[in-house]
């Protein structure tokens, strides 16, 4: 992973798009998991966004619960 700056350039925040093919899955399916799943997002002018961090934790929670 590229550093510029002293600061990482993979994307802090993703969209829900981004998300959709990180998991694989369609953009209804990441707005399910957000309003009904509990997974952190916010919304920056008007567009949902979703932390990296957030969802990595995210999926390492759902992770343990499944186990």
């Amino acid at each position: 992973m590229e550093k510029r700056g002293g600061v990482s350039s993979q994307k802090f925040l993703l969209s829900v798009a981004d998300v959709a093919v990180h998991l694989g899955v369609c953009r209804q399916t990441v707005y399910n998991y957000i309003y009904f799943e509990r997974l952190p997002s916010i919304k920056v002018r008007g567009m949902r966004r979703v932390r990296f961090d957030s969802l990595d934790m995210w999926l390492k929670e759902r992770e343990q619960v499944l186990a």
